[in-house]
């Protein structure tokens, strides 16, 4: 009797899967890669991709970035030095206490997940991961590549979770809804946007504007789905009438012609959640990103937060230290910066509290240049984490 082989692949070993490409998991391959480790890094997106985001690399961002070894300067960002904070007709300006940087994450991830690859990590792009086990090491069955089996995990899937390994945040998130557009603007509103980045608050949410590289402008919000639905369930909608009711929104944008086919959009992010591992957890898995902290959009640094996690992640497995070691630290590094964050942002969401801020701001507008440092990395935690970058 003639028998037929099994043509079950067998699976693929990594010391390390990274699964995720932005920030967070590219940074951390960026540091295991160059230490001389083998990292496999798994990337859902088959190409560049935008995403929703402000897009505001803090001076933390861009130190970790440079450290990495991304020639920053090369992907031409906008230099950011002042804030506005915008309510109806009032506005507040102020220096920032650092120079920030406005660029785009289509150009931003793409460059970083390449240096990735030339610092040696293994790239995979358009590839889909799920946890098949991780009882002793951990099989993950991948769309097209089979199974990947790897002692460690890095998890980096930003806002979306792996069924298997769903954050549960403490609380529901919020009945909001996120969008983001790119534009073109004219000559004149270019000019008025330059070096700045504005905070306009409005009576359904909040939106920041500013310019990224080749003159570009992001739109970035967050509205209410209750007003959503008020406007027709449409992004249209919601646009026309935020122009309608926002003068400097309508002033900035009258006149700009969108630059991507259709906003990105995001909805019920976890604001506030901090990662609080469980007795059991596995010692073997990292969450990075917004997979260990989801920071409010208002005034937060997300992105800092991502290079952040990945760097200490790696550091400490360079080090030999395991993931519960690594989740004590992250926590003690951003659960303050979070909660200061949110603070802001419950401030920002409704009328009274907006003008109390906005008055406030008036009397003291240096206010908000603590506000943006209360709402950054402690700089004592991010020099300690470079010191570690092999």
């Amino acid at each position: 009797m003639q028998t037929t082989a099994s043509t079950e692949m067998p699976p693929t070993t990594a010391e390390v899967a990274v699964v995720g490409g932005g920030l967070a998991g590219a940074g951390a391959a960026c540091v295991l890669a160059k230490a001389g480790h083998e990292v496999m890094l798994l990337e859902r997106e088959a190409s560049a991709t935008h995403k929703i985001c402000g897009e505001f690399l803090s001076t933390e961002t861009q130190g970790y970035l440079r450290r990495l070894g991304l020639d920053l300067d090369g992907l031409g960002g906008h230099v950011v030095s002042h804030l506005r904070l915008v309510r109806e007709n009032t506005i507040v300006e102020t220096a920032l206490p650092f120079n920030g940087m406005g660029l785009s994450r289509y150009r931003l991830d793409e460059a970083l997940l390449n240096h990735a690859c030339q610092c040696g990590a293994q790239l995979s792009r358009g590839q889909r991961a799920s946890v098949a086990d991780i009882s002793g090491s951990i099989d993950l069955d991948v769309q097209n590549a089979g199974t990947v089996r790897t002692n460690t995990l890095f998890l980096a899937t930003g806002k979306h979770d792996l069924r298997e390994l769903r954050r549960h945040p403490d609380t529901p998130p919020e009945d909001l809804v996120g969008f983001k557009m790119h534009f073109d603007v004219d000559s004149t509103q270019r000019h008025a946007l330059a070096n700045h980045v504005e905070l306009v608050l409005f009576a359904h949410g909040y939106a920041g504007l500013q310019r990224v590289e080749d003159g570009r402008v992001n739109l970035c919000l967050l509205a209410e789905g209750s007003w959503l639905k008020a406007c027709g369930g449409t992004w249209e909608g919601l646009l026309e009438e935020l122009l309608r009711t926002c003068p400097h929104l309508q002033r900035r944008l009258s006149n700009a012609t969108p630059l991507l086919s259709q906003p990105l959009t995001i909805y019920r992010v976890p604001y506030g959640f901090v990662y609080n591992p469980p007795a059991n957890s596995a010692g073997n898995i990292y969450r990075l990103g917004d997979q260990v902290g989801v920071i409010s959009s208002f005034s937060g640094d997300g992105m800092g937060i991502a290079l952040h996690s990945g760097v200490v992640a790696a550091t400490h497995y360079l080090a030999g230290l395991d993931a519960g070691s690594y989740h004590r630290r992250i926590r003690h590094d951003i659960a303050s910066q979070i909660w200061r964050a949110g603070l802001l942002y419950r401030a920002s969401r409704w009328a009274p509290s907006q003008r109390l801020l906005m008055g406030w701001t008036r009397l003291m507008p240096r206010s908000l240049r603590l506000a943006a440092s209360l709402t950054r990395i402690p700089p004592s935690a991010v020099t300690q984490a470079m010191e570690r970058i092999p």
